[in-house]
């Protein structure tokens, strides 16, 4: 537990799903600056989690890695049962994992479908169905998912995505109402825009990106996006569950 408890997450356990870098890293260093300890959980860049544990600890919180394949039920109840046996308590998830590989839809195929699926829309499922009874005895639980601007103005290639990171705002209403009673917080961010390393991508930029500008004149930051995520997570949006909300320098205005 942190020692600074005048923090605002103080004494509470995140899992931050896909922080090896990027916005996923960027939240769970937040979160842990505002005093929750965290779980950094990647699929296999090991390096790279390690790294951001570290940048957790330097923010004065505990970290932990643990490496799991969030899209099967196996791999979820790992992570879900490695953050309680390390920290003795679940109060924040956030569901950041995701695939982002452009395909043509008539190049689409169903191993492609199924691996950006199951890590957005299935890791997310799973992780949460792990997660809730901890989630439910903890006297400010969170969930958030990390969405996707694409999935709500539409794009060339990525439907795959789409389908997912909307699944993920239908995900989101539902458990909002079914984990209501126990005052579990569940809510969606939807990232557009933001300047990102993207080692996987061997078109760069992607072309969605190229096509828009933001009203602000700029790319956001994964900063940006984290630190909306930490509000959420904190003690003055215990009156905000079930929302979209966007971060996108006015790129899309839904």
């Amino acid at each position: 537990m942190s020692e600074a408890t005048n923090l605002p997450l103080a004494g509470r356990v995140a899992i931050v799903t896909g922080a090896a870098r990027n916005i996923g890293r960027a939240i769970a260093v937040e979160l842990g600056r505002q005093g929750a300890d965290v779980v950094v959980n990647a699929q296999r860049s090991a390096d790279e989690a390690e790294q951001t544990a570290a940048l957790v600890t330097q923010a004065g919180a505990r970290a932990r890695v643990h490496l799991a394949d969030i899209s099967s039920p196996d791999g979820a109840q790992s992570l879900i049962d490695a953050a309680a046996a390390a920290f003795g308590r679940i109060d924040i998830l956030v569901n950041n994992a995701a695939v982002r590989r452009e395909a043509r839809f008539d190049e689409l195929d169903w191993r492609q479908w199924r691996e950006v699926t199951g890590v957005i829309l299935d890791g997310a499922y799973l992780c949460a169905h792990a997660a809730a009874p901890w989630l439910r005895r903890s006297p400010a639980g969170a969930i958030v998912n990390i969405g996707g601007m694409s999935a709500h103005g539409g794009s060339a290639g990525r439907a795959h995505v789409i389908a997912a990171k909307m699944g993920l705002v239908g995900l989101t209403r539902g458990l909002a109402h079914d984990l209501s009673d126990d005052g579990v917080t569940v809510n969606c961010v939807v990232p557009g825009l933001i300047d990102t390393a993207r080692g996987h991508s061997a078109q760069g930029t992607p072309a969605h990106h190229a096509r828009h500008t933001t009203l602000l004149g700029r790319r956001g930051t994964p900063q940006e996006v984290a630190d909306l995520v930490a509000f959420l997570c904190g003690p003055k949006a215990r009156y905000l569950t079930g929302q979209t909300m966007h971060a996108n320098g006015g790129a899309y205005l839904g």
